[in-house]
């Protein structure tokens, strides 16, 4: 996201292939904004969010004890808050996991109160 000025952001949409130019206005006022550039409505309510609470999806690896590799790869299943990939990431770097683990597996619940779980995206 780049800052035109203090009442205007540019972004490139990445909800669908067509990459629309995206600028928002900042209403200081009411905490509406305005959206322009997009050519579905997908791309307005994707800046909006962007812009008020981001989030993304965690993949990384964990550590899988009696498997027949070392790292298991797992995702969260849905966004996390952007401000707390850090934080997550911290968490996961301690999980271990015993084999057998089937994909799809809830492997943590809740992950720091999001609600979201972290789940294996292969079987191992």
């Amino acid at each position: 996201m780049n800052k035109i000025d203090n009442q205007h952001s540019t972004m490139t949409c990445i909800v669908c292939p067509m990459g629309c130019h995206l600028t928002i206005e900042h209403s200081t006022k009411e905490g509406n904004h305005q959206v322009t550039g997009n050519q579905c409505s997908r791309g307005e309510q994707y800046a909006i969010e962007e812009i008020t609470h981001p989030t993304r999806m965690l993949t990384t690896t964990v550590k899988l004890n009696h498997g027949n590799v070392t790292r298991l790869p797992v995702k969260t299943a849905q966004p996390v808050p952007k401000a707390l990939l850090y934080q997550c990431m911290q968490q996961l770097n301690q999980l271990e996991v015993e084999a057998p683990v089937k994909r799809g597996q809830v492997l943590m619940k809740n992950l720091l109160n999001t609600g979201v779980d972290v789940v294996a995206t292969r079987s191992a």
